[in-house]
């Protein structure tokens, strides 16, 4: 009898094993990579790239990443922006300090987008790092 239940343990503790790939997908783990300065600046030289920016259009005004395309994060119409952008290009998310996009760049694996980036410390780590800004 003893030798049924080590099976039957041996056998539970085997199985998370034999799950592909798709299966191990959690909630908890994002699909979103988060980078530093020097990374995201290397990663919005790459084709078909979008700098994202979710800050308000006030912040936006006083100083962003050149080229970045404005989605504030606490509009109410966000995610339904979110929802029509292209998911076969690569997004790099920011805000001020990192906050607001990491929700959104969560959000965004919600909705399938398969390459987004999140500047880990936003914009002020940017500008410590010693990269441009435009206003």
């Amino acid at each position: 009898m003893k030798l049924y239940y080590l099976w039957i343990v041996a056998f539970a503790l085997a199985a998370p094993a034999w799950t592909s790939a798709e299966d191990k997908k959690t909630p908890d783990k994002p699909a979103h990579k988060n980078v530093n300065a020097d990374e995201f600046e290397k990663l919005s030289k790459e084709p078909d790239t979008v700098i994202l920016d979710v800050r308000s259009p006030k912040e936006y005004a006083a100083g962003h990443i050149k080229n970045a395309v404005l989605i504030d994060f606490n509009a109410k119409d966000f995610d339904e922006k979110i929802k029509q952008l292209d998911k076969s290009k690569t997004y790099l998310v920011h805000c001020a300090v990192g906050g607001r996009s990491a929700k959104a760049c969560t959000k965004m694996d919600g909705y399938d987008f398969p390459k987004v980036a999140n500047l880990e410390g936003g914009i002020k780590a940017w500008e410590k790092a010693g990269k441009p800004v435009e206003k």
